[in-house]
């Protein structure tokens, strides 16, 4: 959620944003300027009657102390309490209007984020090692799982529907290894602490990493208990601190979770539609910082260069795409996108995303520092990125790995394989 102080002070800041990510109409900003101030009217105007019936009251009481007649004013305490009330049940329903369009509006942008009106604009910042060469023509993923019986799609089809899939065999063991590797890496090199969460939450956790309520037809819901499947580990993760105060002197916060991964994938009928790279279920290991706003950029550099190492030490060719304005996520004011290259499909696939959304997340879920004691408490900074898309980094390992007759394992995942 962005500042509510732009809302009151800044609407053509708001409206230029949404212009640059392609989001015009998603709130009507006159509607919503319109609402700001009759709400701020009504909060002035119960302050005020509050006012006067602490002050009347105490008139009344002194009156009654000296045995005087105060049924004047006790009468005229009756219509201000009637009026408090009133603008009380109003200020609610206006308060509820108020959040349910502010919490749809996005983060606004960084400077350094480039305009464009989709991926086509989005910028390479950097290459990784180089493409792979065969001695044959590289088959996709889901071919060479298929004839090795590893993949089965069939059966995931039976299991589940369209978009599942079963694993066998070495596919099983190859992506728990992968796992592993990459916990242990950001683990014991890159300082974060391993968690262990919910893979189904309440509402108020979508709502405070920023997919409800926008973009709550986007996932799978368990309507009878009100909870849902999260989309990613960045939820429970980032809403582990939600309504409490960080001790400053224990910031930055890193944390990482292994999940499984529930998306619609909406809107996606036709792409990808065979293999592995958009699925219903996958599984990731999410990566999420808490840190003071002031070191945040140098943070989701940091966050990004954790990601990328993953394929570094898998020794994947990759690259790094920054994202333009309409590509942004809603909640994030930059992101960077880490796209490994698929020899099999002939083109790069997203494995990553590491965004920053400085206090928008932090704002929604109320998730606060204090640097030292008897400061004010003031928002935080949150960023997450994949550290990678299991799934999609066993898809990669099997098609720049693959050989005319069999997969080779990458020298980082050997010692997984034989445990």
């Amino acid at each position: 959620m962005i500042d509510p102080k732009l809302i009151r002070d800044n609407l053509d800041l708001i409206q230029s944003v949404l212009k640059r990510r392609n989001m015009e109409g998603v709130v009507d900003l006159g509607e919503l300027g319109a609402i700001n101030e009759r709400r701020r009217a009504l909060i002035a105007t119960a302050d005020e009657l509050r006012e006067k019936r602490n002050r009347v009251s105490k008139e009344i009481g002194a009156r009654k102390a000296k045995k005087e007649d105060a049924s004047d004013l006790m009468k005229d305490m009756e219509g201000v309490s009637g009026t408090i009330k009133a603008s009380e049940a109003e200020l609610e329903q206006i308060n509820a209007k108020f959040d349910e369009m502010a919490l749809s509006l996005p983060n606004i942008l960084d400077v350094s984020v480039p305009d464009g009106r989709g991926e086509e604009d989005n910028v390479v910042v950097r290459t990784w090692g180089e493409k792979p060469k065969f001695g044959f023509t590289p088959r996709p993923h889901f071919e060479i799982g298929v004839e090795h019986d590893i993949l089965d799609f069939e059966r995931g089809v039976k299991l589940a529907g369209t978009r599942f899939y079963v694993y066998k065999g070495l596919a099983a063991k190859l992506e728990r290894s992968i796992i592993s590797f990459m916990l242990d890496l950001h683990t014991r090199e890159h300082g974060y602490t391993e968690v262990f969460g919910p893979f189904i939450v309440n509402d108020d956790s979508m709502i405070g990493t920023g997919q409800f309520p926008k973009f709550k037809d986007e996932y799978y819901r368990i309507e009878r208990d009100g909870l849902s499947l999260i989309p990613t580990a960045e939820v429970p993760l980032t809403n582990l601190y939600r309504d409490e105060i960080l001790d400053g002197e224990n910031l930055p916060v890193y944390v990482t979770m292994q999940s499984s991964c529930f998306r619609r994938e909406a809107g996606s009928a036709g792409k990808d539609t065979r293999g592995l790279i958009r699925v219903h279920q996958f599984q990731k290991v999410e990566l999420v910082k808490f840190v003071e706003p002031e070191t945040s950029m140098d943070e989701l550099e940091k966050l990004t260069a954790n990601a990328e190492e993953v394929l570094r030490r898998l020794n994947l060719h990759y690259r790094v795409v920054l994202l333009c304005s309409a590509d942004t996520s809603a909640s994030s004011c930059k992101t960077y996108d880490i796209e490994v290259w698929m020899p099999g499909l002939d083109r790069y696939v997203e494995i990553s995303s590491c965004s920053n959304f400085l206090d928008y997340q932090a704002r929604r879920a109320r998730i606060r520092y204090r640097k030292s004691k008897g400061e004010k408490a003031a928002l935080l900074h949150t960023l997450n990125g994949s550290g990678l898309a299991a799934g999609r980094t066993l898809a990669a390992v099997m098609e720049n790995y693959q050989r005319e007759d069999d997969i080779e394992i990458p020298d980082a995942l050997k010692p997984y394989m034989e445990r």
